[in-house]
This record gives structure tokens, C-alpha cells and sequence, in this order.
């Protein structure tokens, strides 16, 4: 099984077993493109019964992985995208007492974290003639920022059941992008703007996100640099 199989088939698995997940989507661009993305994935409110469902071979007719294989599936992601050019200090908190993981990575531009997430995706079977592993989720030009959402991340929600979907109403998604200097405008009504100026987020729920992907679709611009 490639690694980004196991990943995915995972997150299916996790998303399924929690009624409440919480998502952190946090991405902080420097004035020469460089940066750093973290993200955290919070289940710690169904750590009992996901617990209770992880000791089962499987469920649902879905096969349920087991701890060694989420921590192999992580650990072998990282160290891909550690030998990515361009990508550096790739960390994964892997904390399967309270189930919350988080990722970070610094990269020197948007286009280096695109090409090596993109590269290590399409070793995805199912991606490998998926023109929207193509699709750029992020665009820098110095003065404006315009991100969205990786459109092969659709794939996770549109495998699920409805009865699974549902659980998703009670989390939330929170996508927070962070600057060396302030905002000037932004075009999401939706978003809101940090008191120093510096930050801008966006808050929904992944349930809401499924159907809706502008919800948290942004074009940021920043003040000239003095």
C-alpha cells in the first residue's frame, strides 16, 4: 500500500468514528514568499469511543487500521516531504491519547510546498489522472495572497456515508493566514481581520465546507512594503 493510500484511508476512518472534529488550517507567508503551514486535527472529544472502535477489525464494512499503521502511514509522510526540495523542519505530533495530530513544515515558496505535496499526492493511485491534483491552491505575487482548498482533499468527504457526513456538523474548520505586514483589503465577506492587522481568518464547519468550497476561497491584499 503507497503511503498517501494510507493516509487517506485513514482520515475516512477517523472522520467516520468522531461526532465532533476540529480542523486548525494555519499558514504564515513572509514578505520574500517563504513560509510555514500547520495543521492540527483535533478528535479529543470521541477519544473513548474511537478507542473502542480502533480495537475492532472493522466496521461498517470499512476495514479499521491499527495504531501501528496510522503512526508507520505518518511517520513515512513526513520523510517524504522532508526530502521535498525546498521543504524543511517537517514536524507530525502524533498524540494517540488524546488523538490530536499536528503538522507543520516551513518551505521557502508556496510554489515548493504545492510541487511537493502535488508529488507525493499523484504517488496516489486513484490520483494519477486527476487533473485536479493540478488545480494551485495558492497564489503569491508579493502584494496579494489567493488561496483556497486542494481539490484532491474533496475526496475524503465525498467517501463518506451520509450518516457519517452528519457527525461533521459539529465540528469546525478555521483557516487562519498570518503576514509580515498589514492587511489592506480582503475579498471573503465571510473573513475576519486580527486586531494588529497582521492576520486574517475564516471560520466554518467541514460539514458546510463539503458542499460549499468558496467558503473559505480568499484573495488577500497587503500593504505596499516600506
Amino acid at each position: 500500500m503507497k503511503i498517501t493510500q494510507g493516509i487517506l484511508a485513514s482520515l475516512l476512518v477517523l472522520f467516520a468514528l468522531t461526532s465532533c472534529v476540529e480542523i486548525i488550517d494555519d499558514i504564515s507567508i513572509n514578505n520574500d514568499g517563504s513560509g510555514t503551514v500547520k495543521y492540527t486535527i483535533n478528535l479529543s472529544s470521541s477519544k473513548i469511543k474511537i478507542n473502542s472502535i480502533l480495537a475492532l477489525d472493522s466496521l461498517d464494512g470499512r476495514r479499521v487500521p491499527k495504531r501501528a499503521e496510522l503512526e508507520e502511514n505518518l511517520t513515512e509522510f513526513q520523510k517524504k516531504l522532508d526530502d521535498k526540495t525546498g521543504i524543511s523542519n517537517v514536524i507530525i505530533d502524533q498524540d494517540f491519547t488524546n488523538f490530536i495530530f499536528k503538522f507543520q513544515c516551513d518551505f521557502k515558496s508556496v510554489e515548493a510546498l504545492q510541487k511537493a505535496l502535488k508529488e507525493i499526492i499523484t504517488d496516489e493511485e486513484q490520483f494519477k489522472n486527476v487533473k485536479a491534483v493540478n488545480h494551485d491552491w495558492l497564489n503569491w505575487d508579493g502584494t496579494k495572497l489567493t488561496r483556497s482548498i486542494p481539490d484532491f482533499t474533496y475526496e475524503v468527504p465525498s467517501s463518506l456515508k451520509q450518516e457519517d457526513l452528519e457527525r461533521l456538523k459539529e465540528g469546525t474548520y478555521t483557516s487562519i493566514t498570518r503576514f509580515q505586514r498589514p492587511v489592506d483589503k480582503f475579498e471573503n465577506t465571510s473573513a475576519a481581520l486580527s486586531k494588529n492587522k497582521m492576520a486574517v481568518m475564516i471560520k466554518t464547519t467541514p460539514y458546510l465546507l463539503k458542499d460549499n468550497h468558496d467558503l473559505i476561497e480568499n484573495t488577500i491584499f497587503l500593504s505596499p512594503l516600506k
